[in-house]
């Protein structure tokens, strides 16, 4: 039930925008999936076109009112919900999922379409959108762009940033940025695309982009290595690399403390060794015509010697399914277990090892942990997250969060890291943008948010205060 004033507001947006649909946030809405933040609506709005986008933020614009721009919910950082000052508008974008145009080139889509719809309409017209998420059927393109969305493919085929050649937006004020252009090469001036991608809806809403597309590799190969460890993993990425550039797709790292997570609490996939080693390579690659990728992976293990103690190679659709179910299924059983603290960071890669082993040591001198570091070692991106010691409860370490946290990102940041390498700033990570950012940095991002944004209505709270 809306209060009295969200309901005049109501009168206001259905006067500025014939048409537009208007309901009061169901939970979903003012949920995020950690369950860490609360969120604040006035009214959800639907819009169906870019028009009505641009009605609903002119209104806003009028009245000073708050927008918090709504893909699929699936964000890791709160970007998603508005927890603190007067009721936002929440903009969901989940009725505009139009396929505008598409080619073997470029796929022009609408910001509702869900990146599993997307990957579909490449897929009909025999081309591939290389971006790939776990929430794939839920997140929405929209919201990854504003994420700037990595996931597993990065190594080859880049961040949603790199994927996308041009975005239509709508501006705090209404102003309709119409940016669908199909360009690979466009020097015209400074690219606002770029700001809007990662922005995470604080300098505008986008309503729809044009990607690009690739061929489907003609030979697919997914394999499982042991390696004995981290230092080894960067090394068989180096023999990968050389003896087959530009195919290796995914690299991803897997600690034993995942596995025995999986074994503790599921969800039950399954695992190809029957002893769980301390370390493990996911690897995928994708080759042209002519090339079995099956062969290419056996001569990989075989050239790897000391870097590789074991492996599985898939031989089939179905064991590669099981192999990215294993990978898939580690955010799940981190949440059914309960991390104290989680970190998604990055460092240069010949520091990755240097990185796990430092932290690693830090945080089991300062309490009775378990640490399940994981994830795109590829990129340098590892997700390195502190769990309770087994047979104790999260509760018990309520105090211990901020520390774990302050102790890991000052270790990044030692190694010149990031301390948000995929999912963001939102609001749960405003603090830790404060304290590691460049000066600098942080002066020209207030200062661009003061350009686009001078009433401070788009996404409030989010990234910057």
């Amino acid at each position: 039930m809306l209060n009295p004033a969200d309901q005049a507001f109501c009168s206001v947006l259905a006067q500025a925008v014939p048409g537009l649909s208007m309901t009061a946030p169901e939970p979903r809405y003012l949920e995020e999936p950690r369950g860490l933040l609360a969120g604040l609506a006035g009214v959800v709005v639907k819009p169906v076109t870019t028009t009505q986008v641009a009605g609903v933020m002119r209104a806003c614009h009028a009245a000073r009112v708050g927008v918090v721009p709504y893909g699929g919910g699936t964000g890791l950082v709160g970007a998603q919900v508005q927890t603190e000052g007067a009721a936002p508008v929440i903009l969901s974008l989940e009725k505009m999922a139009a396929v505008r145009a598409v080619d073997d080139h470029v796929l022009v889509i609408e910001a509702g379409a869900t990146l599993a719809e997307t990957q579909a309409a490449a897929a009909a017209q025999g081309r591939l959108f290389p971006l790939t998420l776990a929430s794939q059927g839920t997140a929405r393109i929209g919201g990854c762009l504003a994420t700037n969305a990595g996931g597993v493919n990065v190594l080859r085929y880049g961040n949603a940033r790199e994927l996308c050649l041009g975005v239509e937006a709508v501006l705090a004020d209404g102003t309709v940025m119409a940016g669908l252009k199909r360009l690979r090469k466009d020097n015209t001036g400074y690219d606002i695309k770029d700001l809007l991608i990662g922005a995470e809806g604080t300098l505008g809403v986008i309503t729809a982009a044009s990607l690009r597309l690739f061929p489907q590799p003609a030979s697919q190969g997914t394999a499982m290595f042991v390696v004995p460890s981290p230092a080894a993993a960067l090394d068989l990425l180096a023999l990968a690399e050389a003896r087959m550039p530009g195919c290796i797709s995914a690299f991803e790292l897997i600690a034993r403390q995942g596995l025995e997570f999986l074994d503790e609490v599921g969800p039950p996939v399954h695992q190809p060794f029957a002893t769980r080693p301390d370390w493990m390579i996911l690897l995928e690659i994708g080759l042209p015509e002519g090339i079995d990728a099956e062969e290419a992976l056996a001569g990989l293990f075989e050239a790897a010697g000391t870097l590789v103690e074991d492996g599985v190679i898939a031989q089939s659709g179905a064991q590669r399914v099981q192999m990215w179910a294993l990978r898939e299924a580690l955010p799940e059983a981190n949440k059914r277990i309960g991390s104290i603290s989680s970190h998604d960071i990055s460092v240069p890669l010949p520091d990755l090892p240097r990185f796990i082993a430092q932290a690693s040591a830090a945080v089991q001198a300062a309490g009775d942990f378990r640490i399940n570091c994981f994830g795109h070692v590829g990129d340098g991106n590892l997700h390195y997250n502190v769990f309770p010691a087994q047979g104790r409860a999260r509760a018990e370490y309520a105090n211990a969060r901020g520390r774990v946290k302050d102790m890991v990102h000052e270790i990044v940041d030692g190694f010149g890291g990031s301390v948000s390498a995929e999912h963001g700033i939102g609001r749960l990570k405003v603090d830790d943008l404060e304290r590691f950012a460049d000066p600098g940095k942080l002066a020209a991002m207030r200062a661009i948010k003061a350009a686009l944004d001078p009433l401070g209505i788009m996404n409030p709270g989010a990234v910057l205060r």
